[in-house]
């Protein structure tokens, strides 16, 4: 029986729907049995989001992420910075953009030296962060420039489908320019890993083509013959299980995704349309590559709903079961 990790969850954005997702997924007892939860945020307004999703959860403050205070009615509350003053819902701040941050970097500090097992980010707002001075797209980036990580990648998982992507947020026509040999081998090996760390013991990874009908022999580009070949023949001189590039249309069928454990994707709505349509609403968002184990809910900050009481906590609650899961909780 392995011990129960202890997990840090960033608030997110104090604007958004980041504080009540957290506390209606640990209000959850089967989301509490999975970690020993610590919270990174501002306590005054995680309580006023408990008073807003009409939870039963008690919240303390905690000088550290140590703090004995946890139990299974009771989560501690640790905020590295100064206290959100008059927070409304639904806006974007600077200063919120600046806290979000905040908490991220004191648990990637926590956990870089091993006082949490790995940790939950709730939302954060990207025009917050660059009003506040920060020069990221978002948290992956942010994550890596942190933890020193070169290689990198976003898997979103949910409902059995796990998708790699070899590049994230960039415009389609620049999308080709970006793909090389390298970036897809390195994208296939982290899904390698990722998988062997789930218990997977011989990983079957199914690579995407990139143009339609994967390209078809090239008829209809050469990125397939040029790259994604050359990508996936290195990665099996390697030993991983890797077969491709499958048309993306066919390859995310149910019968034929079930053959493999994971599937690396060339561009980000490639992936994410199929992902999202299985597990839009549980779907979670996984860093790999890097030295610590970092997941969070597959959605954003939600303005609009932000301060009604009505956001969906299933996300949340996935994203810290994976995250025990990754650090090997025998429960999940």
């Amino acid at each position: 029986m392995k011990r129960t990790p202890r997990l840090a969850i960033t608030m997110g954005d104090a604007g958004g729907i980041g504080p009540e997702v957290v506390v209606k997924a640990l209000a959850l007892s089967s989301t509490r049995s999975l970690c020993r939860a610590v919270v990174i945020g501002d306590i005054a307004v995680l309580r006023k989001s408990l008073r807003l999703a009409r939870v039963r959860i008690r919240l303390t403050p905690a000088r550290d992420v140590t703090d004995p205070a946890a139990s299974s009615t009771t989560i501690p509350v640790v905020n590295p910075c100064a206290p959100i003053r008059a927070q409304r819902w639904g806006v974007v701040r600077s200063a919120y953009g600046a806290a979000a941050m905040e908490y991220v970097r004191f648990a990637v500090g926590e956990a870089l030296a091993g006082r949490v097992d790995g940790i939950v980010t709730a939302p954060i707002c990207k025009e917050a962060i660059h009003r506040a001075g920060y020069d990221f797209e978002g948290h992956t980036d942010y994550l890596a420039h942190l933890t020193g990580t070169r290689d990198y990648a976003m898997m979103l998982t949910g409902q059995g489908l796990s998708v790699i992507l070899v590049t994230i947020h960039r415009a389609l026509a620049e999308v080709s320019g970006a793909l090389s040999r390298s970036t897809i081998l390195r994208s296939i090996r982290l899904a390698h890993h990722a998988c062997e760390r789930l218990g997977a013991r011989r990983p079957r990874i199914g690579v995407c083509g990139f143009n339609p009908h994967a390209g078809e022999a090239g008829a209809f580009g050469s990125e397939e013959k040029e790259k994604i070949v050359p990508a996936i023949r290195a990665a099996v001189r390697a030993g991983i299980n890797a077969k491709g590039p499958f048309p993306a249309d066919t390859l995310f069928v149910e019968k034929n995704r079930k053959r493999f454990d994971a599937i690396v994707a060339m561009y980000h709505d490639q992936g994410l349309i199929p992902l999202k349509m299985l597990a839009f609403d549980t779907g979670v968002n996984v860093t790999l590559g890097l030295p610590i184990v970092r997941t969070s809910p597959d959605h954003g900050t939600a303005f609009d709903i932000a301060g009604r009481g009505i956001a969906d906590p299933r996300s949340m609650a996935e994203a810290v079961r994976f995250a025990s899961r990754m650090c090997g909780h025998s429960h999940a």
